[in-house]
């Protein structure tokens, strides 16, 4: 899911309609549960070196390992093992809420450590975060 793919997926939605702008945001509420949202997001993993976990009946994440470059710097800079390589993680979650569902999402780098802990190292990105703010809103959500 090479990090945006997911996200830009739902940006191209959005853009084929007229809409404002959602504000940039890795949170939305949904009025009921977000099946449409989820089911996209496991065919979007569905690449080479990805791999889609349902974690529990409202968790899903998406896999990746990264390239060689990438790979090496994240062992290096955190005292990572070159025999569990990290991958990058996009997890969403989905939480019932009075107003019906609040979907959150997290990206980040999971470096496994020598020691066997591992480290999760949190990806911020503007960009990333107006993707997902489209995709929620193409979705039925409303970004929050």
């Amino acid at each position: 899911m090479k990090l945006l793919n997911f996200a830009l997926i739902g940006a191209l939605i959005a853009a084929c309609t007229a809409q404002d702008l959602p504000t940039a945001s890795r949170s939305a509420q949904f009025s009921a549960y977000p099946d449409r949202l989820f089911r996209t997001f496991e065919r979007s993993c569905e690449g080479p070196g990805e791999t889609f976990l349902k974690i529990d009946a409202n968790s899903f994440e998406c896999r990746e390992f990264l390239p060689p470059d990438t790979t090496a710097f994240l062992i290096l800079s955190y005292d990572g093992s070159p025999e569990d390589l990290p991958q990058s993680i996009m997890r969403m979650t989905s939480t019932k809420s009075s107003g019906g569902y609040r979907v959150d999402a997290r990206l980040f780098f999971q470096v496994p450590q020598k020691s066997g802990a591992t480290v999760e190292v949190p990806v911020e990105s503007k960009t990333l975060d107006k993707a997902l703010s489209a995709l929620y809103q193409a979705m039925g959500g409303s970004p929050t």
